[in-house]
């Protein structure tokens, strides 16, 4: 049986760290379809959880997405009455983002299938693994959790 092409590439931490990634990006995608949301509909709502009031331009560099993008997404989130927007009480020259009750309902879904999908990726290591895991990769993410 031949080997498996690229075996220089495939031993790289990056490789892996990437095929791993796209694994978990494509179980949390498809999670979320269940509840029809897409990725960054569920980035953009979460966001606008833990920010609101938030005024779009701040939202947007918050999730670091450009701002034209920020007001597709934002869009289609209003269209499905899921976001608010409201002049912000701190300038009434921005538009403030809020959830809306139905908006909240559905990030809770979506957390929990979130979660879901990641434990799923997850499952192949024990608990302690899990946390070794976490640990090691906030390390070598560069972010602080």
């Amino acid at each position: 049986m031949a080997e498996a092409p690229l075996p220089a590439i495939r031993s790289l931490p990056s490789w892996l760290l990437g095929r791993a990634a796209a694994r978990g990006r494509a179980l949390v995608a498809e999670a979320l379809a269940a509840e029809g949301l897409k990725m960054w509909h569920h980035v953009v709502l979460s966001a606008v959880r833990d920010l609101a009031p938030v005024a779009q331009a701040d939202l947007g560099r918050g999730v670091r997405l450009d701002p034209k993008d920020v007001v597709v997404i934002l869009n289609d989130l209003q269209s499905a009455g899921l976001v608010e927007r409201a002049p912000d009480p701190r300038d009434r020259r921005k538009n403030a983002v809020s959830l809306t009750e139905e908006g909240a309902r559905l990030l809770v879904r979506c957390e929990k299938a979130a979660r879901e999908a990641n434990d799923e990726l997850l499952a192949p290591l024990s608990a302690a693994e899990r946390d070794q895991f976490m640990g090691l990769l906030i390390r070598i993410s560069g972010t602080d959790g």
